[in-house]
């Protein structure tokens, strides 16, 4: 059977960093980025000036069989059969994050047998689905939001990126779109409708729906579920103009443990523009909101200053959590992460969170900061949407892209950001790097104060990694940050910092996750499977760390087991058919395997 789902994307999405021994923290540093536009890393359309290509994308799967994920991106405002109708690209994707080739689909190309209405606005937002129609090949839905025909289309797609056939669910509102997993366990993956301008409540006070579909991917309105203040359990906290919904959700599983699943949805209206993130647990059987937390300046552990000032486009603020993805864990905590923006500032951020949903700490991804060395214009709306790439260069690196560009001659942009993991290892007992040179510092020595704002460990591991600094001392005291080179020396501290060696220091080398070389070999049988598998390892030698888990689709653990034998048989006939993620790690080595279950 074709690969619908990409191994890589999920395994990053999925599997938890995890320390060889207490000391070590494994943390994601920047590792480049590739800019996506018309003319540009391969990509060559009839894209035009004002055709907003990336207002929304989502990965798909291997549409074309050749082993590498494939790119759907939205281009709402193209003009293919009628002013502002939209479309939307199947990006053929290279491993290292460039265009091989690209398939458009609209009213005059890719098939698409469907008659939009003017102003439609087809490709407002996009979602890869897995395979609905049990070819073998991925599906998209995309959403066409405006004029009286508003629908969200479900697309079965052919091999070469066409469209095999399609389904239009009418009279759904739906400004943005995200697949969110396999919530009734019925083998579909469902899908979040974001209403950021819902009446329901209030004037543009905003709502989503789950829908769910059938066989024939139509969407089953009487399981439809609603959350607004007046449904799904919300409650309080939203007002007229919040616009709560944004363009995207990002589910994150059960962070606590506590048998909730929890959601995060932007608010990107709130506060005079600010913007805001609400993270809602939801009952796992009903989807009640059980509990919310919201995230917005000074609220739920967030502390950086938003703008509230009007944009050039008339709006106002920063449009904070305008669009937002899960990201997987970034810090080596085992809770996910969420990436963000404020797109009227061009600035993107990583929530680092709590399993409480409040935010641990936050770095940014700027011109300044993120290690990424991007260039991005101040009107450029960079953070418009952001999406999950997984591990597209297959090396064991970690692929986000974000939406910019808006406007301009090529029409719109996407950026794709590599993450790297490295490890920061303590040095034992309280020790400073001593003399050599300072590459990054917030302290100055001879009055012992921190000089600069005071930085968490993850934003000062993220100086360390845009200094390529190879030691870096950190004291959770005061939030002192150094970064050093090669020459600095270790020296006791009688200030209780801690002394750190980044061994992503300039000697990163990708390896694939799914590499141990030629003398080592693991396997998994039978597969598909109806009631059990066998992990299979021909290592000998195990150490404390190694385990297997086993992962549902939407990130949720199933199963947990050290790894202490050559042979584990792990019983899967108590879940219901799908995909199912294993994850192994033998002597730090991670690799991961698509299980599915018949």
């Amino acid at each position: 059977m074709r690969k619908i789902i990409e191994l890589g994307s999920i395994i990053t999405m999925l599997f938890t960093a995890t320390c060889l021994n207490a000391q070590t923290t494994t943390q994601w540093g920047s590792d480049g980025f590739v800019k996506i536009e018309n003319g540009m890393s391969g990509l060559n359309s009839n894209i035009a000036s004002g055709d907003i290509f990336g207002q929304d994308h989502d990965r798909v799967g291997d549409v074309n069989g050749d082993g590498i994920t494939d790119i759907v991106v939205g281009s709402r405002t193209a003009d293919d059969g009628g002013e502002n109708n939209g479309a939307v690209h199947i990006l053929f994707m290279n491993n290292d994050g460039t265009v091989q080739g690209n398939q458009k689909i609209s009213m005059l190309e890719g098939g698409f047998s469907g008659i939009l209405t003017e102003g439609n606005n087809f490709g407002y937002g996009v979602a890869g689905i897995g395979d609905y129609d049990n070819d073998g090949i991925p599906d998209i839905a995309v959403a066409a939001p405006l004029t009286n025909d508003f629908a969200v289309y479900i697309l079965h797609l052919n091999a070469d990126g066409t469209v095999k056939s399609h389904v239009k669910n009418a009279g759904i509102p739906c400004l943005g779109i995200t697949a969110v997993g396999d919530l009734n366990n019925d083998g579909k993956i469902d899908l979040v409708a974001c209403d950021p301008s819902s009446d329901l409540d209030g004037a543009n006070i905003g709502a989503i729906r789950i829908l769910f579909f059938d066989a024939n991917s139509t969407v089953i309105d009487s399981q439809t579920k609603l959350i607004n203040p007046s449904n799904g359990g919300f409650g309080t906290g939203l007002i007229a103009g919040d616009q709560f919904g944004g363009r995207e959700a990002a589910m994150l599983g059960d962070l606590d443990g506590d048998g909730t699943i929890e959601m995060a949805v932007g608010a990107f209206r709130s506060d005079g523009g600010k913007g805001a993130i609400w993270i809602m647990s939801l009952d796992s059987t009903t989807l009640d909101v059980v509990s919310k937390l919201k995230i917005a300046e000074g609220l739920g552990g967030f502390s950086a200053a938003l703008s509230a000032a009007t944009n050039p486009n008339g709006s106002d603020g920063a449009q904070f959590g305008h669009a937002i993805c899960n990201a997987g864990d970034l810090n080596g905590d085992g809770i996910p992460d969420l990436m963000t923006g404020a797109n009227q500032q061009s600035e993107g951020y990583i929530l680092y969170l709590n399993a409480d949903k409040s935010v641990k700490t936050y770095t940014k991804i700027t011109n300044d900061e993120g290690g990424f060395g991007v260039t991005l214009q101040p009107n450029e709306r960079f953070s418009r949407s952001i999406s999950f790439a997984g591990d597209l260069r297959g090396d064991g690196t970690r692929a986000i892209t974000y939406g910019g560009g808006a406007g301009g001659t090529a029409g719109g942009a996407l950026y794709i950001f590599f993450f790297k993991p490295c490890d920061f290892v303590e040095e034992a007992g309280f020790n400073h790097w001593s003399g050599g040179n300072i590459l990054f510092t917030n302290w100055d020595h001879p009055s012992q104060t921190v000089t600069g704002d005071s930085l968490t460990f993850e934003q000062c591991t993220r100086k360390a990694l845009e200094t390529d600094a190879p030691y870096m001392t950190y004291n959770d005291n005061d939030g002192r940050c150094v970064c050093m080179d090669s020459t600095a020396v270790l020296a006791t501290s009688v200030e209780l910092s801690t002394a750190y060696s980044n061994e992503c220091y300039s000697n990163f080398t990708a390896t694939s996750i799914d590499e141990f070389g030629p003398e080592h070999q693991s396997i998994v049988y039978p597969n598909p499977t109806t009631s059990e598998f066998i992990f299979k390892t021909d290592h000998t030698s195990f150490s404390e760390g190694d385990r297997l888990q086993l992962f549902s689709i939407v990130g949720e653990e199933l199963y947990a087991s050290p790894l202490q034998s050559q042979e584990t048989t792990v019983d899967v006939s108590a879940f219901p058919s799908g995909i199912y993620l294993l994850t192994m790690s033998i002597n730090g080595v991670q690799r991961s395997f698509t299980i599915q279950k018949e």
